[in-house]
């Protein structure tokens, strides 16, 4: 059953938010692609589980699309919007970082957008929030496609975005500018979050992913890692811009072969791994511990007078002081805020409900027999 398998995915957030916590914690100059890595393995994984939520809705005995538009984002902002907003409420508050000029624009999740426009980091402690915003965007435009256009053409429509994202990249080097808009801008993301799309397209008609891609991941994860480690080369040269569209490309087929796998359930030593209950806790809370955790890294900089370890560079200090406190402050948030939330999710089902009084209605919408409604409400509470 999905809701047995799914269980896993939650070791795959668990890594995904620990990649990103070693790269703004701990790693060294250099290293910091690993951060990246997991926010791409976000974006795949992100990808397939949303759009396998919608096409189930659509298989529905009854599918209409208004009602499951409508539960779609209504349990997208219950899910979401409660601790982001927060957290930018305690920014504005304190102006932490002096970080209040552009909180309309994280409001919007628009922040990709601001530091693009930009081409500059600032403020610092609000910089990934442009994954966030990336995310978000899917979210608006992603379901009106999965449910609104004909289901024949929903696997060529996802492949055609994964080209376009593939194009994307041919244009910079055109420019010769290498602005932080090449990364940032929503086509740049489109790729990770397309393949985890078309993963769930493929699952759907009954096909897995394609035998060369299953075989042969582990060469392209050994050709990633040794064009990492190369030399990129001068800037603007043509070996600095292959080097670049490389890094961004070839992590796809492994990552897409990580979540294949746990959909279908690994076994085994490697499946027991993956199911340890401090691996799942950690995937459970991966939402606020990337949310809060350079806030909280913000404070703790400025508490280094009063801390014995060193916080305020990149190292193991670092790495134990700001990461305890993200684990302490996103399980509290998990425990007190965002679980009891996530109840409310029950007042708006992708499916309907029996509708109690009604004379001669034995019948209710529900799922297809692939997908129980029990299912469709333990995927929808890990997202």
């Amino acid at each position: 059953m999905t809701g047995q398998r799914d269980i896993q995915f939650d070791a795959v957030r668990a890594v995904a938010v620990t990649l990103v916590l070693y790269a703004h914690f701990l790693a060294p100059n250099g290293t910091s692609f690993l951060g990246h890595l997991g926010v791409r393995l976000f974006f795949v994984l992100s990808g397939f589980l949303i759009t396998r939520l919608l096409l189930d809705a659509r298989d529905g005995n009854a599918f209409a699309s208004g009602p499951a538009l409508r539960a779609f984002y209504a349990r997208r902002v219950i899910r979401i919007f409660p601790p982001y907003f927060a957290v930018l409420a305690l920014v504005w508050l304190t102006n932490l970082e002096q970080s209040s000029s552009s909180l309309a624009w994280h409001a919007l999740y628009l922040s990709n957008f601001w530091y693009a426009l930009r081409n500059d980091w600032n403020p610092w402690l609000l910089c990934h929030f442009w994954s966030l915003s990336i995310e978000e965007q899917f979210y608006l435009a992603w379901p009106l496609i999965v449910l609104l256009a004909p289901r024949r053409r929903i696997e060529a429509i996802t492949i055609g975005v994964i080209l376009f994202s593939f194009a994307y990249r041919f244009y910079w080097p055109l420019t010769a500018n290498p602005a932080l808009a090449r990364d940032l801008l929503p086509p740049a993301s489109m790729d990770a979050l397309g393949c985890g799309a078309l993963l769930a397209v493929r699952r759907a008609r009954g096909a897995d992913v394609p035998r060369w891609m299953r075989l042969g991941w582990p060469a392209f994860a050994v050709v990633f890692l040794l064009v990492v480690w190369s030399d990129p080369g001068p800037a603007n040269s043509g070996w600095e811009w292959a080097h670049w569209a490389l890094v961004q490309v070839l992590p796809l087929v492994p990552l897409v072969a990580i979540v294949a796998a746990c959909s279908n359930g690994l076994g085994g030593r490697l499946g027991k791994l993956a199911e340890l209950p401090p691996l799942l806790f950690l995937g459970r809370i991966s939402y606020g511990v990337y949310l809060y955790h350079p806030i909280l890294l913000a404070y703790a900089v400025k508490a280094q007078p009063w801390i014995p370890l060193n916080v305020s560079e990149q190292g193991p200090g670092r790495f134990v002081v700001a990461g305890a406190a993200t684990l302490l402050a996103a399980s509290l948030s998990w425990a007190l805020f965002e679980k009891p939330l996530n109840g409310l999710k029950r007042y708006f089902p992708y499916v309907a409900r029996p509708r109690a009084g009604m004379a001669g209605e034995t019948s209710w919408i529900g799922p297809p027999a692939s997908v129980s409604a029990l299912d469709l409400q333990r995927t929808e509470a890990r997202r």
